[in-house]
């Protein structure tokens, strides 16, 4: 006699232990990359600049919150407004152990300087990270309470008061040519190389104005030597001193310069499996509390968007530079 085999029965036997098999398996990611030795972070400015804080933190939390099997390495390669680094990262064609740490400087110099030869077309997107605020201020003594009460002095004196500021491309001189386009005052711009001296030449009363990151201002903030008149963000900023600090809007202006990004890019031709690896990696460093405390202690704006993302938002940047140039009388190259 032939006996039948329950098929049924066998089926859900099978299904039952593949379900058992399925929720004992550990959980883990799979991806058709991933690095197996150190990952170089490659920054245009020297050790304390923001971009390299801003490297080195990622790469600390990258590391402290188990995001990728090896460490990230950040590389300072400084010189030419960032033309050094970005050669640099160009000749690491393929490699997915090289990414850059971008900003608005890059495409400002692209645009201005035939000598920036690479912009960041020729560079894979990979996410974009933050956009800096900035905030206008004046010595706690100053006779300037407002934006307005600057503006109004500078219009009954012409090219008497003083700004500091960068160079003539920079986010500083682009807020006052805005404001002087759209106001009618003039006031003059004293051009220094580093952040320290501008701030050493508002406190020392050789300038009565200032345009700073809140996070280099946080210290003369707190010591009550700095007035803040206005700030260049729609993003509320925290701490004492910045409560009540209004938007160049509040304050009565309609300038709205161009937001200097922060952003992760790749060497071109970058495999894709690669690409994708990067692209979720940081989108898993945005949702770490370690990053979100980073961002709010440093008042950095969150302006987290993809590859497609970011490379609309350089597209953006690009045009309102351009428009901005144009009117603050800066030569255009490309």
């Amino acid at each position: 006699m032939i006996v039948k085999k329950n098929t049924r029965w066998d089926f859900r036997a099978l299904f039952a232990v593949g379900i058992l098999l399925v929720t004992t398996l550990p959980f883990s990611n799979s991806y058709a990359w991933e690095p197996t030795r150190p990952v170089d972070l490659v920054v245009h400015t020297g050790p304390g600049g923001g971009s390299d804080l801003l490297s080195r933190t990622i790469a600390t939390i990258m590391q402290k919150d188990d995001l990728i099997p090896t460490r990230i390495q950040v590389v300072n390669r400084t010189g030419g407004n960032g033309a050094v680094a970005a050669a640099y990262t160009l000749s690491k064609k393929n490699d997915p152990y090289t990414l850059v740490m971008v900003n608005t400087v890059w495409i400002a110099n692209s645009l201005t300087s035939k000598e920036a030869s690479i912009t960041l077309h020729d560079l894979k997107p990979i996410a974009e990270l933050v956009r800096d605020p900035a905030v206008i201020a004046v010595r706690a003594d100053s006779p300037y309470k407002t934006l307005k009460d600057f503006i109004e002095a500078a219009k009954a004196a012409p090219g008497t008061l003083k700004q500091s500021g960068g160079s003539v491309t920079s986010r500083d001189n682009l807020v006052r040519q805005l404001l002087q386009h759209e106001s009618g005052a003039q006031w003059k711009y004293v051009s220094f190389q580093g952040g320290g001296e501008r701030l050493a030449a508002l406190l020392g009363g050789h300038v009565d104005m200032m345009v700073i990151e809140p996070q280099e201002a946080g210290e003369q903030v707190r010591a009550g030597t700095i007035r803040l008149l206005a700030r260049v963000t729609d993003m509320p900023l925290s701490g004492a001193g910045y409560e009540n600090v209004p938007t160049l809007a509040e304050a009565g202006y309609q300038a709205s310069p161009a937001p200097q990004i922060r952003a992760i890019m790749a060497p071109p031709q970058m495999p894709d499996e690669a690409v994708r690896y990067w692209v979720d990696k940081f989108k898993q460093l945005k949702a770490t509390d370690s990053w979100k405390e980073s961002l709010h202690d440093s008042q950095l704006e969150d302006s987290f968007t993809d590859d497609a993302g970011l490379a609309r938002s350089i597209v953006s940047v690009e045009k309102s530079l351009r428009e901005q140039y144009k009117i603050a009388g800066v030569p255009v190259v490309r």
